[in-house]
């Protein structure tokens, strides 16, 4: 993903349509001294909204929820006025939202009950043993700009779900569609626990400055800069980093299947997804009837920015700058002796990139080698399936995957060599719809994860051990100072007698 820099003078932020270039709004620069202000006043109400449980806090993720829905078609026109989205792909984010708040509000209460561990021993049975789930007073999230709300559905909302107070820094690129969503929560009348922080990277740094744990989505090389940061402070992150994902169509799949399913994983947001379908592996066998198929779906994939209605499948790229990467990508490609078998070229319209699809690439390319994040689908012969294993996992990045073939044995089997956080078999991006899974990117594609059903609520809280007496209390335990010798023996015996097997419970067999 690439990032854009302010000038020196500038205190706000014009944002573009990137699909026409006119101008769809505004928003201020916050500087260090607002960040910090915004994150004062968080602390101040943050814990009331954690005492007032997890019911208490669904009451207001419920109304949120109602208002987002109502307000969904207003959502969708602005996504697309910042981003250059088609209808069909803005229209998924807002309900996207209302699911994640469905899921999260529903499950709070069981996710983060107090946890009760069995004692390890007979001698602790006298203990109760409690574990609390206490939440950071405040996340800092700072998200990116390729789904500006939909993001927010896998981050911000079990943050606050968690009973967190929530500072969030939108990308500069697509931040309005995040102030729309934050201007819900305050209709509603809700707790003043969720703000937003607006600008570039300054902006971010002082989010960090401030903020008890950080998310960071976005580039491998600025997530490297966010943990530098927050391991300078102490403090929790966690990653949600670039992808080259790939997908291995073996001699026993659907082909037809293989081929819509891979022309939606590459093309969907015109490619700009971390998930997305970055390159194919195909078993010579059906190497040219895939290629072929695949071929003909991405040439009728309808490309181009509407103004009513769903005409379109998939719109523009979000800067000129990442479509000039898809860009030199292709023509690498094609100087290296690749084939463009279907678009391959800018449009000339905004910042639109053709659908594309690349024949006889090599593993050695930068289509391959490098992440795109753009509407290209790269194909290489494989011999078989070790060699699509090989080369799947001939990456610095580990995401996702997917796996297309007609036996569910070889699926599992080939899904569990692949090294990356997620793998779809006979399928593309379905994981990430589904928030009692783990998202997370294995190698230089991320620390952390995000949902996994009650782990995606701990990530964002604190945990407490607390231990207290079953049985009346005594004025001194058997190890205590004051306990005699006769005591400490017997104490040490018993402890023995539990930690150990066989005779060495009783102090018998091997010794020196």
């Amino acid at each position: 993903m690439t990032a854009v820099e302010p000038k020196s003078d500038q205190a706000t932020i014009t944002v573009h349509n990137p699909a026409t270039g006119a101008v769809s709004g505004t928003v201020p620069i916050d500087d260090a001294e607002t960040v910090a202000a915004k994150a004062r006043e968080l602390r101040l109400f943050q814990p009331e909204w954690e005492a007032i449980g997890p019911r208490g806090r669904k009451v207001w993720m419920r109304k949120w929820q109602d208002w987002v829905l109502d307000n969904a078609d207003h959502l969708t026109e602005v996504l697309m006025s910042e981003t250059g989205k088609s209808r069909g792909d803005a229209s998924l984010e807002p309900v996207t939202i209302a699911d994640a708040i469905n899921y999260w509000a529903n499950n709070a209460e069981e996710f983060l009950a107090d946890r009760h561990p069995k004692a390890h021993t007979p001698l602790f049975k006298v203990k109760k043993l409690t574990t609390v789930f206490r939440p950071y007073p405040v996340v800092g999230m700072i998200e990116p700009w390729n789904f500006p709300l939909a993001m927010l559905a896998l981050d911000l909302v079990p943050a606050l779900a968690a009973g967190a107070a929530v500072l969030l820094k939108p990308s500069e690129v697509t931040p309005l569609s995040a102030v729309e969503l934050v201007r819900g929560w305050n209709e509603i009348g809700a707790p003043p626990i969720l703000k937003l922080a607006t600008g570039y990277g300054a902006t971010g740094a002082s989010v960090i400055a401030n903020a008890d744990y950080v998310h960071f989505t976005g580039s491998t090389a600025t997530g490297r800069k966010v943990a530098v940061a927050c391991a300078e402070r102490l403090i929790p992150f966690s990653l949600e980093l670039g992808g080259k994902d790939p997908a291995i169509v073996l001699a026993d799949a659907d082909i037809d299947r293989a081929a819509n399913g891979i022309a939606w994983g590459g093309m969907f947001n015109s490619g700009q997804v971390c998930i997305s379908v970055e390159r194919v592996f195909v078993e010579a066998p059906v190497y040219n009837e895939f290629v072929a198929k695949l071929t003909e779906k991405v040439r009728a994939v309808q490309q181009g920015q509407e103004q009513s209605g769903f005409k379109y499948d998939t719109g523009a790229m979000a800067t000129p700058a990442q479509r000039d990467i898809v860009e030199r990508h292709v023509k690498e490609a094609v100087a290296g002796g690749a084939k463009v078998l279907t678009g391959g070229k800018p449009t000339g319209v905004g910042t639109f990139f053709e659908p594309t699809v690349l024949a006889d690439v090599d593993p050695s390319m930068t289509c391959i080698a490098e992440e795109t994040f753009g509407p290209t689908l790269p194909v290489i012969k494989v011999a078989d399936e070790e060699e699509a294993i090989r080369l799947a996992n001939d990456s610095q990045y580990g995401l996702s995957a997917s796996v297309w073939t007609g036996s569910s044995e070889r699926g599992d089997r080939v899904a569990r060599r692949l090294e990356v956080g997620a793998v779809n078999i006979n399928d593309a991006l379905a994981n990430v719809f589904c928030p009692g899974l783990p998202m997370g990117g294995w190698k230089e594609s991320g620390i952390g994860y995000r949902g996994g059903g009650a782990a995606g609520l701990i990530k964002f809280c604190r945990q407490q051990a607390i231990t207290e007496p079953r049985l009346p209390t005594q004025k001194s335990e058997m190890m205590w100072y004051s306990s005699t010798k006769k005591q400490n023996r017997f104490a040490l015996a018993a402890m023995r007698a539990f930690a150990g097997h066989g005779k060495r419970r009783f102090g018998r067999g091997k010794k020196g």
